[in-house]
């Protein structure tokens, strides 16, 4: 199966990595790629498959979907959400290339809150209540019917840092006006602020071809910068699998009244709704609230799935964009799973690039230690140089979380890079509920 994977962070190294693996594939294409997907081991046996970076840049849709074509592709998964809003589900589907990824108007779920808030509504979904602005008078007005603390998001994408929960009413009005005043580009051009919702957070992904769904399994991420969940969001300082917060019932509970109720209320609008949905929960007293729908695997929490799951995923993936996943079942390693991410410093701030990086190889050499690269690039001389902020992904496996943290950060301690920085208390929730169980 010659396969097109979209998208050049650790989400998309994390599917090429298990994609690989897959005795089906026969050719792999990316675009853009990067170091860590060029050439990517199977199983850790040593036996490589060789991958070929496309011409065709991942925010050209036209371009994409007649490469796929020309070159007979058997399927393309989308990574990132930016493919998505701009039509590359549906440039594909129209060429008759099967597609991983909603169309347009499906992965609106995503790329307007606005959107999402009303297909909750109309399918009976819990969800914080909201209003809905496009001048700061009017969400000035609405904040002031509010208690704190008062939630204010960009309606649009704004790669994961477009949501402020301020503590106080000036807070409110100044994020108010920073995202009706351009600090989010079109995304902000109109916002949502929403009901403050209390409890745990977790992340739920099913994977369905509009009709037919797959629930998947959980995790946790670390959304803020700094230890102790202190300084600014993210798009992700670290996750874990398994969720300790996302029991059975609380799964029963989310595909009843949420996964399930939305993929149907999409069908019905006509929109059907095809790809990974990632649900992000509120948990209080096991009763699952939507925070928010994604139209993608969540990232870092990809990876860490990545890592635990022990089926074959792309037969998966390919039966949910051919509509032909129902009677499809998935198969999960007992074993947990954490990630680190290693960052650079000034991240989500300004930030440098071009500072080499070492040691990865000494941390892949590890007990149950995979790096995922999620900005980087090869330098003239072949050095790995940081391309992002965001840049290495560090996960490893063990036999609970506390084991798989440990290692993680054992890979990190083996890497080398003085303008890196990292969290150094990921999955401490999980871990201080299992010390408070013993």
């Amino acid at each position: 199966m010659k396969v097109l994977l979209i998208g050049g962070g650790g989400r998309e190294h994390a599917l090429g990595w298990k994609i690989a693996q897959s005795p089906l594939l026969t050719n792999l294409y990316l675009a853009p790629g990067l170091p860590g997907l060029n050439c990517l081991d199977k199983k850790n046996t040593g036996e490589t498959i060789q991958s070929e970076t496309v011409a065709a840049p991942p925010d050209d849709p036209q371009a994409l979907s007649a490469f796929a074509a020309e070159n007979e592709i058997d399927l393309v998964v989308v990574g990132p959400e930016a493919p998505l809003a701009d039509g590359l589900g549906d440039a594909l589907r129209a060429r008759g290339v099967p597609c991983f990824g909603p169309d347009r108007a499906a992965a609106a779920l995503e790329t307007s809150k606005r959107f999402m808030k009303e297909v909750c509504a109309a399918a009976g979904a819990p969800t914080a209540a909201y209003g809905h602005f496009k001048t700061a008078a009017d969400a000035r007005a609405f904040l002031r019917t509010q208690t704190a603390p008062y939630v204010v998001k960009a309606d649009g994408l704004a790669a994961g840092k477009g949501v402020v929960i301020a503590q106080t009413l000036d807070e409110a009005d100044a994020a108010v006006d920073a995202m009706l005043g351009g600090r989010f580009g079109a995304a902000g051009e109109e916002i949502v602020i929403e009901e403050f919702m209390d409890g745990e957070e977790a992340s739920f992904f099913a994977i369905t071809d509009g009709t037919a769904i797959l629930p998947l399994i959980a995790a946790q991420d670390h959304k803020r910068a700094h230890d102790g969940d202190a300084g600014p969001n993210t798009g992700g300082m670290g996750a874990y699998s398994p969720a300790p917060v996302f029991t059975e019932t609380v799964r029963e509970r989310t595909m009843k009244t949420i996964v399930e109720p939305v993929v149907a209320e999409m069908k019905a609008r006509g929109t059907p709704y095809a790809g990974v949905l990632y649900a992000g929960l509120m948990i209080k007293d096991e009763t699952p609230r939507l925070v928010e729908i994604n139209a993608r695997f969540g990232d870092p929490e990809c990876q860490v799935l990545m890592r635990r799951l022990d089926s074959d995923l792309l037969p998966l993936l390919h039966a949910a964009a051919t509509g032909t996943l129902a009677g499809k079942t998935a198969r999960w390693r007992d074993e947990a799973a954490a990630l680190v991410v290693m960052a650079a410093k000034g991240y989500p701030g300004a930030y440098e690039k071009g500072s080499e990086i070492s040691g990865v190889d000494a941390a892949n050499a590890l007990p149950g230690v995979v790096v995922f690269h999620a900005g980087t690039k090869l330098g003239d001389d072949g050095a790995l140089l940081a391309n992002g902020g965001r840049v290495l992904n560090v996960t490893a496996t063990g036999a609970d979380i506390a084991e798989a943290v440990a290692r993680a950060y054992a890979g990190v301690d083996a890497v080398d890079w003085p303008e890196g920085f990292y969290r150094k208390d990921i999955a401490w929730r999980a871990l201080a509920r299992a010390e408070g169980e013993r």
